[in-house]
């Protein structure tokens, strides 16, 4: 297919009136609806300024490609837009933008149409081209143009390198942008021309909208001088480990190629690791567990202090008066805790789920994550349940990408709407419904029994054992047991083991950021700094802000975090401390039942012992 199959003259303006770049789009867009290549002009416009959001596709020279790829395009197309004075669309290199190439790509475009739109990215990059699109005097001459610089080569090509091996080494490079369509390819030629000039040989693999094109063999990784990868979106990085890697937004491909390629020959770069970090870099020296577990946990947490706090300023009405059958009901408290428990809680286990499976799977692996994750909220699996959830989602995602990869790759459009949604949620709730959600509401239902009967044997050393769980995982499973917990009781009426619970999740944070304070020479300068967010964290009753120190010094971190917190749940309960609001951290001190003062000095002496063991078990740091 030829460019000027999609661009036709009732898609062209060769003199836009527009002076502001949302006008521009505004003008484009409707130039498309009238030609009747939209369904829903409203909703392409909004997927246009999404991409913007991202980055900015005035890729400078002049030039601007504003894209998208959405099922409200009807038929894929191009609009063509010139504006002689220039028009400030935000480009990379600053200066206004003449030329402008909308690009409409339908949800589920073919490889021929995508393909196709990928060629004209490459031509723009060309500036005799550009300067020729800039005199041309009509619709006609502009299609004539295009037609005669149009070659619909197979893009499985030899680099233009060298055919004799270059004494700077072979570099090898990896494009992507998130819609797979413009700045993946420009850059890719951008790479391969400024490569040839150079003198220096290069092979480019890009991951478009069709899929992964020129890929780059283990012998190439393995034989590489260097490796750029010029990403805007999840590329497969593993195969890398060992080597010298660059890694840069899609649009310093484009416009600092140069740059790029010197430092690739110099191998002025950080040796990659399979854990995904450089040398150089700090690293929590996590699994790929761990880090799908917090890419879990942290977009988990907003919801949960927000909902938290929102509940908790609902009970200084009154511990009941978001019910309105209660004489001390009040709207606003009842407005704050629909807002706060019936839904940002809600969606507590279902985004960590989401988020597990979208670590491990990329975009395909969030709805069955997010669907795993509801369905274990609702059938009492609980958090123990959402994170089973997430990894099961996840993982047969994975799977499902290698059942289809034997799939035509004219098929390659609907895997990621149709074929990955349908089976991975099918199949995760398949799962979930049948085999997962009984046996851990089960095991859940067991743990609030036993605990349930420590409570009313010995106060302390539930206390004890509640403020430990807090801090053994710091956010992970047995945290969140502990939690739930703390809320199962608080929903039977009995406060006291949430305060415990409370107690104990602000001292590892407010532990380490005190031993960071008091034992300066223990610790290197970017733990010094992490530790003064840690103030914060903890009194925010965000366990997680000691995670980094746990997992550089787990031995001693997590024995001085789990003492300290044992001390502040017993405290609490010797000094009869309950708390009603199902969250924690300073906010919440003024609804506790019993003397507020004497909670923070429970929570204060375990921080305190926490800070002293780290103190004096770290040996002095040599920076």
């Amino acid at each position: 297919m030829r460019i000027t199959e999609l661009l036709k003259k009732e898609t062209m303006i060769l003199n836009l009136s527009s002076t502001s770049k949302e006008a521009v789009i505004d003008e484009l867009v409707a130039k498309l609806d009238k030609a009747g290549r939209l369904t829903d002009a409203v909703a392409y416009k909004e997927a246009i300024l999404a991409r913007e959001a991202q980055s900015t596709t005035g890729i400078g020279e002049g030039v601007a490609i504003p894209h998208a790829k959405t099922n409200a395009v009807r038929t894929p197309a191009l609009a063509f837009g010139r504006s002689q004075a220039g028009i400030d669309y935000e480009a990379l290199d600053g200066q206004p933008s003449h030329l402008f190439f909308m690009i409409a790509a339908s949800e589920g475009a073919n490889n021929t149409h995508l393909e196709t739109l990928s060629r004209l990215s490459m031509l723009l990059m060309d500036p005799a081209f550009r300067e020729q699109l800039m005199k041309a005097q009509s619709e006609d001459e502009i299609l004539a143009l295009i037609d005669s610089q149009d070659h619909e080569d197979d893009e499985e090509e030899v680099a233009p390198a060298q055919t004799e091996a270059s004494s700077k080494g072979k570099i090898l490079a990896v494009t992507a942008c998130p819609t797979g369509i413009a700045h993946t390819y420009m850059a890719a030629d951008a790479l391969k021309n400024k490569a040839a000039e150079m003198g220096v040989d290069i092979k480019v693999e890009t991951n478009g909208s069709t899929g992964v094109k020129n890929a780059l063999t283990a012998d190439e990784v393995a034989n590489a001088t260097a490796i750029i990868v010029a990403a805007d979106k999840q590329v497969d990085m593993a195969r890398f480990a060992g080597k010298h890697v660059i890694q840069v937004p899609v649009a310093d491909g484009i416009r600092k190629t140069q740059q790029l390629i010197e430092r690739a020959v110099k191998q002025d770069a950080p040796i990659y690791q399979a854990s995904g970090k450089q040398e150089g870099e700090e690293s929590s020296k996590g699994t790929g567990f761990y880090k799908h577990l917090m890419n879990g946990v942290s977009n988990m947490l907003p919801f949960v202090v927000g909902g938290g706090i929102l509940i908790a300023i609902s009970f200084m009405f009154g511990i009941e008066a978001f019910d309105p059958n209660d004489p001390s009901y009040h709207p606003i408290a009842e407005a704050l805790n629909i807002i706060g428990g019936g839904n940002a809680f809600g969606l507590m286990i279902p985004v960590l789920a989401a988020f597990i499976a979208m670590s491990i799977a990329d975009r395909p692996g969030f709805a069955p994550g997010m669907v795993g994750g509801l369905m274990a909220a609702t059938g009492g699996a609980g958090f123990l349940g959402g994170l089973i959830a997430g990894f099961l989602a996840g993982y047969l995602v994975l799977g499902l990408k290698i059942v289809f990869s034997k799939l035509p790759s004219s098929l390659e459009g609907i895997k990621p709407v149709l074929l990955y949604p349908l089976f991975g949620i099918l199949f995760t709730g398949l799962i979930m419904m049948y085999i997962i959600i009984e046996p851990v509401k089960g095991i859940n239902e067991a743990i609030t029994v036993f605990l349930s009967g420590m409570g009313t044997g010995n106060l302390v050393l539930l206390g004890l054992l509640l403020g430990g769980m807090m801090a053994i995982d710091m956010g992970g499973p047995i945290n969140k047991a502990a939690f739930t917990f703390g809320i199962a009781m608080i929903d039977a009426g009995n406060f006291a083991p949430h305060a415990a619970v409370m107690a104990g999740g602000m001292v590892p944070p407010l532990g380490l950021a005190l031993a960071t304070t008091f034992f300066k020479n223990k610790f290197t300068k970017s733990e010094k700094d992490a530790g003064k967010t840690c103030y914060i964290m903890g009194a925010s009753f965000i366990t997680e802000g000691a995670i980094p120190f746990a997992a550089a010094d787990p031995v001693r971190v997590i024995t001085a975090s789990v003492i300290g917190s044992a001390v502040a749940g017993a405290l609490t309960m010797i000094f009869g401390i309950g708390l009603p609001a199902p969250h924690g951290g300073l906010f919440v001190f003024p609804v506790v039942e019993g003397n507020p003062f004497m909670y923070l000095l429970a929570v204060l002496i375990g921080a305190i012992v926490t800070a002293l063991i780290v103190g004096f078990m770290k040996k002095p740091v040599v920076e």
